[in-house]
């Protein structure tokens, strides 16, 4: 090694360049996938026409215009996530269990005129749905033969010329810096700007691989909306309401990439373990505007509007390399860093029908349109941080997609059979690796009810596919080596909810 391992002990410097949020980190936060009540769920969240419950408050306002009475309900949820990655020949499959509150909310019934003409009712209704679960645990294993983690690192200092001084490198690139500084790297003999890795010595033989790589994948958090609405009813023919929605976002997301090696290297290197941790909160505004008509009694059509939401998110970042090499352990850390930004979402239109049979049953559709490709990130107060080309990419690689929910119930005295389907259009362009995801959800649901009580029980899996992306490089002009693995994601989702109407 060109240095001495004094050195490896020195504090990193201080990290002036921002992480830079993504195209992921936007679609994280514009995707919606509703969650609420029982009934709801069970029913695909196809509640755009339907209204009267209080999940609705969040997708159409309007549907606070149809309670006749005032009423409360709670919808505890336990949430399962299996995933199943495919990752240099190697499966693995890894699963995890939360218990959270999906719903909770009540509706004050303020006018109830008995008339049918003017203005027939209006309430005012409060309710917190969990729009978001963002807790999976993934796992990638298997042996690589021609590249690593290590590589890619290797690469991008090489192409970008930096040089190995410290404060430079650790400016510009944080992750190989802890790389550098932990004798995994090492620039080539005769240069100070182009790098090697411990599986070539340092570029003085040609790399030795084989060895096994882990990726474990850990995220948690939530996005919740609490929505405060107020709706009326006009003849019983038109029915309008609105919500200030106030959303809460929080999101940690940590990475583990481990290699080892059972081969005797120059470099005597064995394994190292590389840690990537943020976590993100913020809470974000939006206004939300809806409608409902009956043109003829079974008949109901469903408008509403959602405003972007204004997101203020605080982040922030730790990045952590742990290296086995020379019969030595070497611990060396970037320096914690936060940082504040401001996300717009998109805004949201949906339009859905819904049927009632007599007595006997009720269907719903709706559809949704979104333009993901409309988020936008920008600064705090006076942060000089430049988004314009965070803002185009996003523009580029995102597109506008739709979304289709829809529902029935079946009502048999005071019992009620349900089920629905969901799907969630892909909201990245053709080019990208991810443009294959898009979402498909499938519900079943039960019920009691009495007068004044209600019992509903609710199960929806939803199922998509995922390419996850663990590094890449340029090899040589013209060659490009992307190491991702395929995950397959089911996500099963149990919901009973307690409801209590009063005020008759």
């Amino acid at each position: 090694m060109k240095r001495s391992l004094s050195i490896i002990f020195i504090l990193a410097a201080a990290l002036n360049a921002g992480i830079a949020q993504n195209a992921d980190d936007a679609l994280r936060y514009s995707q919606i996938f509703y969650n609420g009540t029982a009934r709801f769920m069970g029913m695909g969240g196809a509640f755009t026409a339907l209204g009267g419950d209080l999940s609705a408050l969040s997708q159409n306002p309007a549907g606070i215009g149809l309670f006749r009475s005032s009423e409360f309900s709670i919808s505890p949820q336990l949430f399962n996530f299996r995933s199943t990655s495919n990752f240099s020949g190697g499966t693995k499959q890894d699963y995890l269990y939360d218990f959270s509150l999906g719903q909770a909310g009540v509706v004050l019934n303020l006018v109830n005129n008995n008339t049918q003409t003017g203005l027939v009712g209006m309430s005012v209704g409060y309710s917190f749905n969990r729009t978001n679960n963002f807790n999976q645990t993934i796992r990638m294993q298997g042996i690589s033969q021609n590249n690593s983690l290590l590589d890619a690192w290797a690469s991008a200092l090489t192409l970008r010329g930096i040089p190995a001084i410290d404060t430079i490198m650790a400016n510009a690139m944080p992750d190989a810096y802890l790389g550098w500084n932990t004798w995994l790297l090492d620039t080539l003999p005769g240069t100070d700007n182009a790098y090697g890795t411990v599986y070539s010595d340092y570029g003085q033989m040609a790399s030795v691989y084989g060895q096994e790589i882990t990726r474990l994948v850990t995220n948690s958090g939530y996005t919740g909306e609490h929505a405060i609405s107020l709706g009326g009813n006009w003849s019983n023919r038109l029915f309008l309401g609105a919500t200030l929605a106030i959303t809460r976002l929080s999101y940690e997301s940590k990475f583990e990439h481990m290699e080892s090696t059972d081969a005797v290297l120059p470099s005597q290197f064995k394994d190292f373990n590389y840690t990537f941790y943020y976590k993100n909160t913020g809470t974000g505004y939006a206004l939300k505007l809806g409608a409902i008509f009956k043109p003829i009694e079974p008949l109901r059509i469903g408008l509403s509007f959602h405003s972007p939401t204004f997101f203020r998110i605080t982040e922030y970042v730790y990045d952590n390399i742990y290296t086995h090499i020379n019969n030595d352990d070497i611990d060396f850390s970037n320096e914690t860093m936060w940082y504040s930004y401001n996300l717009t979402t998109p805004f949201r239109a949906t339009a859905g029908v819904a049927y009632q049979l007599k007595k006997l049953a009720v269907f719903s559709a709706e559809y949704e349109f979104v333009d993901y490709s409309m988020a936008r990130f920008s600064v705090v107060g006076d942060d000089d941080w430049d988004y314009t080309p965070d803002n185009d990419y996003i523009k580029s690689a995102l597109k506008s997609a739709s979304n289709i929910r829809a529902g029935a119930e079946f009502r048999l005295n005071r019992f009620y059979l349900r089920g629905g389907y969901g799907y969630y259009g892909k909201a990245y362009e053709s080019y990208d690796v991810n443009s294959i995801v898009d979402y498909h959800s499938v519900s079943l649901g039960a019920g009691f009810r009495e007068q004044n009580l209600y019992l509903d029980f609710g199960f929806t899996r939803m199922t998509n596919p995922n390419y996850y992306i663990l590094y890449q490089y340029e090899k040589s002009p013209g060659s490009e080596v992307i190491a991702s693995s395929h995950i397959d994601v089911d996500r099963n989702i149990f919901t009973v909810t307690f409801g209590y109407k009063f005020g008759y």
